[in-house]
């Protein structure tokens, strides 16, 4: 029997595009339900927490599998919501292809740009399906040059819309690829003839084949000699094309009515690759998920891209020592809120395993040379941090618990408890978040929990190049003297950690702990903010053959990098958000004002039948609570979007500290004492 190909398939979009509907709609295609459910009932199948279902929105990436021609199509159905940023940025890893969703209503919207720009970095082969063509204004030419201009101009319009089809939310197959529900011996249901013989429009011949030649030697030769392609080189040479990601192909739908869902399963099948793209020789895979079920407990949510995993086997994890590998306990597949016991796993599958209690999101199963920082193309970074305390004090413990678990079904939570004053900390992504974290933790837990009002995340940065050294030969036994430079880094560059010395000046095992020490001191810089974009070299250090202790160098470490970071004159970095408005002209001289006001710059406004539109870049300080008060402004007509756009230094005068959690390496004496007295 014929293997059937697996495509592992993204749906994404900005929120209330409408992917949960087309998921629905894909899985009532391939007969996995009976019926479509709906967002807004709280029946879809992928949207299965309690919380997904009561707000009528996606709050974790969920999977789904039909059967679909001769094809196994698992949809990763992933958060709308710009606060969920990171379930997208996770799940990015994993798929072979996507369907960007955009709303015919809404057009390109900001946080669609950001999804398109991520899968382009990442070259994620892309299909655009523009849903809700039955809503009123819209207007297909139009949309396509929105795309073009603020997404790609290498579009594949494979369906055309007559005036007729846009009155009555008919699509036109202009390009067959599969059958179509909508479509008649190549007559539109309004009777109008839209092939010829071959299944392709002349009109969408000429436009393929000169899009082909953009991106095709060979087309291009064929064009320039003005020779005309048989009409199998020419969709050959289109997929081909679709399959690399060269061009990106383009289908219309209405998801409410399930008007146009065969076209793109048969898009899907047909120009998207499957999963033998990524498929490599030996066992592969990427943990991009964890989530805990109260019977089975931690689940690994896994994409396996080569080799299998079976119940009971030792599941190898890169990084991690042979000792410490665990066995698999049981494998299921995923399907919404559901799941199948299987107890194998496949390359090109998706699953869950359990029994990997120690593992964490972003693991490397096996090996696989490549894996790309996703959350870092999304640029998906917590900029609030809140602070949790139970409505109970009695359960304090309980909460720390739970948030333990929340932080580690999604990392960038950044859970973190003072050990001396008690408090709970936690960075999240917007408001909405915060609200859900309140569901959740009473609906999973049972906890009522009080957050504190947000506060604006900011980072530290070495001013300049400057070294600091610590010498710690007393009280014995010690011994380890370490001297360190610390020189400012470009945004996006990370910590980098480099050593000049020998192995006989200082034993490698012990450059390897100030290794790992400088990492966790940067979690605290001079204002108690995470250090970002600096390189530290190890320019100098000794030992003692007798008087050193094993833990010496993570007790002088963190004194010589925080001298060096002083001595560097660390500089407050703030984050500043790229923020899209658009209003009615009347309104541009108070907004341009408001902007002024925020310590923002603005690029000069579009004007477009009464309507401004315009980008500022503004700090996420003075602008966080501007979206409320330009809805008001706008009477709720206008639209406010934000994204981050840079790290940028504070102004003099505007210094925002964070109390320290622990004892300051600084404060010597005492930071000695507090790390002799934990050996």
């Amino acid at each position: 029997m014929e293997t059937k190909k697996q495509y592992n398939i993204g749906i994404l979009a900005h929120v209330d595009a409408g992917k949960t509907t087309i998921t629905e709609q894909l899985l009532l295609l391939g007969g996995s339900i009976r019926s479509a459910g709906s967002v807004d009932s709280g029946t879809a199948q992928t949207d299965w927490l309690d919380v997904e279902r009561r707000r009528g929105i996606s709050v974790k990436t969920a999977c789904a599998q039909i059967e679909y021609r001769d094809a196994v199509i698992r949809l990763v159905d992933t958060p709308g919501h710009v606060d969920f940023a990171a379930e997208v940025a996770r799940s990015l890893q994993i798929l072979d292809a996507a369907v960007l969703v955009i709303s015919g209503a809404e057009g390109v919207q900001a946080h669609t740009k950001t999804i398109f720009k991520a899968l382009q970095q990442m070259k994620i082969p892309t299909l655009i399906a523009v849903n809700k063509i039955d809503r009123a204004g819209f207007s297909a030419n139009a949309l396509e040059e929105q795309i073009r201009k603020q997404l790609t101009d290498r579009l594949l319009v494979l369906q055309a819309i007559g005036k007729e089809a846009e009155e009555e939310c008919e699509i036109f197959t202009a390009f067959s690829f599969g059958s179509s529900d909508l479509t008649q011996n190549g007559t539109s249901a309004s009777g109008q003839s839209k092939r010829s013989d071959d299944g392709v429009c002349d009109a969408v011949r000429e436009q393929i084949f000169a899009q082909l030649a953009e991106v095709d030697e060979e087309m291009e030769g064929m064009y320039l000699e003005e020779t005309t392609p048989s009409a199998d080189l020419l969709k050959e040479k289109t997929i081909d094309a679709c399959q690399k990601g060269t061009l990106v192909p383009v289908v219309y739908l209405c998801a409410k009515e399930g008007t146009g869902i065969r076209e793109l399963a048969d898009t899907v099948i047909t120009c998207l690759p499957d999963a033998s793209r990524r498929k490599t020789e030996q066992l592969g895979g990427i943990v991009f998920q964890i989530t805990h079920d109260p019977v089975m407990g931690k689940a690994a949510h896994i994409r396996l891209f080569g080799g299998s995993l079976t119940s009971r086997a030792v599941v190898p994890i890169q990084g991690k020592k042979p000792e410490e590998w665990e066995k698999a306990t049981q494998i299921r597949t995923i399907q919404g809120g559901k799941f199948l016991d299987t107890g194998r796993m496949e390359a090109g599958e998706i699953a869950a395993v359990y029994g990997l209690s120690t593992c964490s999101v972003g693991d490397v199963i096996g090996e696989l040379e490549t894996v790309l920082d996703s959350v870092a193309y999304m640029k998906a970074q917590p900029l609030l941090l809140i602070r949790a305390e139970p409505e109970d004090n009695a359960k304090e413990m309980e909460l720390a618990a739970a948030l333990t678990q929340l932080s580690e079904e999604d990392p960038l939570l950044q859970y973190e408890r003072n050990p001396l004053t008690k408090q709970m900390y936690l960075r999240v992504m917007g408001t909405v978040q915060i609200e859900i974290l309140q569901e959740l933790l009473l609906s999973r837990f049972g906890l009522s929990a009080i957050f504190s009002k947000p506060q604006v995340v900011y980072k530290e940065k070495p001013g300049k190049t400057a070294v600091g050294q610590e010498v710690y030969t007393m009280p014995k036994p010690c011994w380890a003297v370490v001297e360190l430079q610390i020189e400012p880094l470009p945004e996006g560059s990370g910590i980098v950690f480099e050593s000049v010395i020998k192995e006989k000046t200082l034993p490698y095992r012990y450059q390897n702990h100030v290794r790992a020490s400088l990492y966790d001191t940067f979690q605290q810089g001079i204002y108690g903010w995470e250090v970002m974009d600096a390189k530290v070299t190890l320019i100098g250090g000794q030992h003692h053959h007798v008087h050193t202790h094993p833990l010496d160098f993570f007790v002088a470490t963190p004194i010589a990098a925080l001298r060096a970071l002083t001595n560097s004159g660390s500089v407050l970095m703030e984050p500043y958000m790229k923020v899209t408005l658009s209003g009615g002209e009347e309104l541009i001289g108070r907004v341009l004002g408001d902007i002024l006001v925020m310590r923002g710059e603005f690029s000069s406004p579009v004007m477009e039948e009464g309507i401004f539109t315009l980008e500022a870049v503004m700090p996420l300080k003075d602008c966080m609570e501007y979206p409320v008060t330009f809805h008001s402004l706008t009477s709720g007509r206008g639209t406010c979007t934000m994204e981050f756009d840079s790290w940028r230094p504070c102004e003099k005068g505007m210094i925002e500290t964070l109390p320290r959690r622990g004892v300051d390496p600084l404060d010597r004496a005492k930071w000695i004492l507090s790390c002799r007295s934990a050996y």
